[in-house]
Parts: structure tokens; C-alpha cells; sequence
């Protein structure tokens, strides 16, 4: 305690902000919630509050349990036949797949508990089918809620709580700024999994870009190698031409995962315009699809580049600094017996 009269500096004082971290929807990209999370440790930021839309809501709610750990080994166990394994066909009862084994899956990793009994405040959204409203959840059955907010409409079947039909919160608040701030937070971290999404598909479907005929590339070349790389020149760029001429239409899930992508964007968008985070970290994650929850690897360590390429204004947003390294004993004696310059 302060001396009276004693002269206490602002600095001194000011305590540090309650941080939340808003984290977005994006399916298997997701995952990279687990890095952001994972990143934030490492340089000493602890989120205070945390709100999660779809897969947001599952790493954000294993998190606020103190089970990242467990869902980070279930994630980076998973493979190609596990997802296979956990899609329960469910065609005709509200979703191309089920959701007991999924469902069973979670309950491994987060666990159910009461979202009230977290050491942190904790929630989530899903959307009312009938209304469109949107709904929080900041107490009661924590797999519920989450089960509820990652109910993606068209593949996973729509869950029932209340009385309501509950699909994927993503359909009206990809990232819960929103709700995050409601939960105490003065500052908001937001991690929008769609941000270097934008023209993805085009970028997949545009026409090829103009480029040099074989004769022109070949022209080019000294005759010795000219006669040795001809056939593999041509063979190279007449399959690139039939890839071109025979461009497939996208795939169920691809057509599912588009039409999402474009949604989610433009919502994202718009919210934010409205209410913007105080950060926002956008992982690089455009090459993983819909369902590659076995690239949990790619997508943890784009998530822990995010916050490594952002760290200083994190630090500063927060209010903490990165500390000076610290400097050896032998260092420390050789400053003190040198001369101090003079200007």
C-alpha cells in the first residue's frame, strides 16, 4: 500500500484489462483455434473470457475446462478413416451426417459439466431454425451448447434444446465479439478462421494464366538439352491443357463448403464493420477443406504463426511488454567496468 502523500504513478496503478477472445467458425480449419490458444500461453497472454461459435464453441469450451491438452491429442490423432469412422450417415433426419459418435467424441474431450462451474466465463451461439434467432449459451449442460452452436445445417442434423430446433450459430454470428464483450470482456481478440478465404474458389476455378507455348519454352533451350527434355515438355504441358478443358464442378462437400464460406464472409463482414474486435487474427488456412480434421497439424501451427506474427501488438494491446533478455552475470560485470560515453 502507497505511503499517504506518496506520489503513485499512472503505470503503477493501471491494472490489466480483462481480455476476451472471440473464436470463429470454419469446421476442420478450427483446429487452429488450438494454436492461437497454444500461442497466446507462450508469450504470457491468458484470455479472461471466451465466447465460440461452431468449432469455436468445442475448442473454445475444452479450453475454459482445462482439456486443450485432451482435444489437441484427439485432433492430431485423427485420420482420413476416423473421419470416415466418426460420420454417422443420417440422410432424411435433418443431416448428411449424424451426430451420436461425434457427439461421443466430444464428451471424451471437453467433458459435461455445467458452463457455470468453469474457472472462466465461458459461451457459446447456436441459431433457432424456426426464428433465425440467435441464441446464447452462458450456463447449463456445456456439451449441449456445443453440440447445439456446431450443428452446420445440411450435414450434421439440427439438435433439439427448450423446445427449439438448434443449428450451427455460424448462421448468425461467425465470430461472437458480440457475445464476448457480454461476458466482461474490455478488450476482444477475434480470430475469423475466413479471412484469406475470398476468392478461393475462383482462385481454384479461374482460367489459367496465359503462359508460353512448348515451342516458345523449348525454342529457348540449347540444342543438347532441347533434344533431351523435348518429350517431357510436351507430355508436361498437354496434361496441363486437359486440366484446363476438363475442370471438374465441385464436389457435395465442396458445394456445401463454398456456399458456407461465402455466407459466413460477407456475415463476418458486416458484423464487424459494426462492432470490431481489438484485434483480429486471420490464420492462413485456404488449403484446408470442409472436413480435413486429419491436417490438424497444418492447422494448429497456422494458428501459433497468427499470434506469432502479431505478437507485439498483442502484447501492447494487453498491457503487458516483452520483457529485455535477460543478460548473463559476465555481460553484467563487463557493462559496469566500462566507461560510460559521454555525448
Amino acid at each position: 500500500m502507497a505511503r499517504r502523500g506518496a506520489i503513485t504513478s499512472p503505470e503503477a496503478t493501471r491494472q490489466r484489462p480483462r481480455i476476451g477472445l472471440a473464436l470463429g467458425s470454419g469446421s476442420a480449419r478450427g483446429l487452429a483455434h488450438i494454436g492461437v490458444l497454444r500461442g497466446l500461453a507462450a508469450i504470457g497472454v491468458k484470455p479472461d473470457v471466451v465466447a465460440g461459435t461452431s468449432i469455436g464453441a468445442l475448442v473454445g469450451a475444452a479450453w475454459a475446462a482445462a482439456r486443450l491438452d485432451q482435444i489437441e491429442t484427439w485432433a492430431r490423432g485423427v485420420t482420413k478413416l476416423e473421419v470416415l469412422r466418426l460420420a454417422n450417415p443420417a440422410a432424411g433426419r435433418g443431416g448428411f451426417l449424424g451426430g451420436p459418435r461425434i457427439l461421443d467424441a466430444l464428451a471424451k474431450t471437453i467433458g459435461d459439466v455445467a458452463i457455470e462451474d468453469l474457472e472462466h466465463p465461458y459461451g457459446c451461439i447456436a441459431t433457432d431454425f424456426d426464428t433465425g434467432r440467435e441464441i446464447w449459451f452462458t450456463k447449463g449442460s456445456l456439451q449441449d451448447a456445443v453440440r447445439a452452436s456446431i450443428s452446420m445445417p445440411g450435414l450434421f442434423a439440427p439438435v433439439q434444446l427448450g423446445g427449439r430446433w438448434l443449428v450451427d450459430g455460424a448462421l448468425v454470428n461467425p465470430v461472437p465479439i458480440s457475445l464476448c464483450r457480454a461476458l466482461g470482456a474490455e478488450i476482444v481478440l477475434a480470430v475469423n478462421l475466413s479471412g484469406d478465404l475470398e476468392g478461393r474458389n475462383r482462385l481454384l476455378r479461374a482460367p489459367a494464366v496465359e503462359t508460353p507455348s512448348v515451342d516458345e519454352v523449348l525454342a529457348r533451350l540449347p540444342d543438347k538439352l532441347r533434344t533431351r527434355l523435348e518429350a517431357p515438355a510436351r507430355a508436361l504441358f498437354a496434361s496441363r491443357e486437359r486440366d484446363r478443358d476438363e475442370r471438374k464442378p465441385p464436389g457435395f462437400f465442396d458445394s456445401i463448403a463454398g456456399a458456407l464460406n461465402v455466407m459466413q464472409d460477407r456475415i463476418t463482414r458486416s458484423r464487424m464493420g459494426g462492432d470490431p474486435p481489438d484485434l483480429l487474427l486471420e490464420p492462413g488456412l485456404a488449403g484446408i477443406r470442409l472436413l480435413d480434421f486429419d491436417r490438424a497439424a497444418v492447422a494448429i501451427e497456422a494458428g501459433m504463426l497468427a499470434v506469432e506474427a502479431q505478437k507485439s501488438e498483442i502484447l501492447e494491446l494487453t498491457g503487458l511488454r516483452e520483457r529485455p533478455p535477460r543478460r548473463s552475470r559476465s555481460e553484467l560485470r563487463r557493462r559496469r567496468g566500462s566507461p560510460t560515453a559521454l555525448p
